[in-house]
């Protein structure tokens, strides 16, 4: 569904004004998770930068993708770790590789970043090799360094499998919870979010730092799962414990085009009245992340529309994107600004 540009005032959100979030940094144009990455999210506007968190065998938190190592390190050339590698269960299907928690972080600091998606951005692989694996605290102390007066870079922390990590005797919400202690990071005002698709950790870190802790967004995958969570009983339960959901874009325009409230999604307009705001993942800018009518050309990694996918999602009376490119969504926000 495109939405029409003629809606006024503008679209109602529960922020004073949508929110770009950085998703893993800048990952269009660099590798994602490294300084460069989230440096570069901030330089082209980004108010939030994303990294998604798991945890070494030693406990310590860092920001990969997945547990999985194969796809955003060097780990399969390093000779030294051939016998790392294992296969686990996870979601319930076997994956083969080497773990974030088969590792101490000593270990993972030898690693190096390399490219996750190499055939949709060859460009990015000239910086393979540049950077290495960061912590939670170093993206914490990235942001609050580019913080001013005027501008605050917010970290929205998203925690990965923590019910599989706790399984494997690394407790997520216990070691996430220290480390935001330590960092004085646990004022719901502060620098930290934190975000997850298993409510389980959500709530239980909301238990330990009580409701004056960090903000907490609530993922929503696409799922049955996800359609019990977005019912009228599933958004107040929420509430109890978050003040945002994640739904994916696909859901979002989903449902603006089969339940649409004057001219916006239901599931936007149901959530605002639970008091929940809305963050959208995730926006690429590649034809094959796109749906067909904003595509450009035939090659799946050419660059299609980024610019009205942003436009058509804000119009719904999104509070926040989560975007592999800030700069298109930054630009989106503007335009819905001057329009208003």
């Amino acid at each position: 569904m495109r939405a029409t540009k003629s809606l006024a005032p503008r679209p109602v959100t529960r922020l004073p004004q949508p929110v770009v979030i950085g998703h893993r940094g800048a990952p269009a144009y660099r590798p994602e998770h490294t300084t460069a990455s989230f440096e570069l999210a901030i330089e082209l506007g980004a108010e939030v930068i994303e990294p998604d968190v798991v945890v070494s065998r030693d406990g310590v938190l860092v920001v990969r993708h997945e547990s999985e190592l194969s796809w955003t390190t060097d780990v399969a050339r390093r000779p030294e770790f051939a016998a790392r590698r294992t296969t686990k269960a996870v979601d319930g299907e076997p994956r083969t590789g080497w773990f974030a928690e088969d590792f101490t972080f000593a270990e993972l600091r030898t690693l190096r970043a390399v490219e996750r998606m190499p055939d949709l951005r060859p460009l990015n692989t000239a910086y393979d090799g540049d950077f290495g694996i960061l912590t939670l605290a170093e993206v914490i102390g990235l942001a609050r360094s580019r913080s001013t007066a005027d501008r605050t870079i917010r970290v929205l922390a998203e925690l990965k499998h923590p019910e599989w990590a706790t399984a494997h005797g690394l407790p997520m919400a216990e070691l996430v919870d220290a480390e935001l202690r330590r960092l004085d990071a646990t004022d719901a005002a502060g620098t930290v979010l934190l975000q997850s698709f298993e409510p389980g950790v959500l709530r239980d870190l909301r238990g330990r730092l009580g409701f004056e802790g960090p903000e907490m967004v609530q993922l929503v995958n696409d799922r049955a799962e996800g359609d019990r969570m977005m019912t009228p009983a599933g958004l107040r339960e929420i509430s109890t414990y978050a003040q945002a959901i994640g739904p994916s874009r696909d859901r979002i325009l989903r449902d603006a085009a089969e339940r649409p409230v004057r001219g916006f999604s239901h599931l936007v307009s149901a959530a605002h009245r639970a008091q929940l705001a809305v963050f959208c993942w995730t926006l690429r800018a590649e034809n094959t992340f796109l749906p067909a009518a904003l595509r450009r050309g035939d090659a799946p990694s050419a660059l299609g529309d980024a610019l009205g996918d942003a436009r058509q999602l804000l119009e719904l009376g999104l509070d926040g994107l989560i975007t592999d490119s800030p700069d298109y969504a930054v630009r989106a926000v503007s335009e819905l600004l001057t329009a208003a």
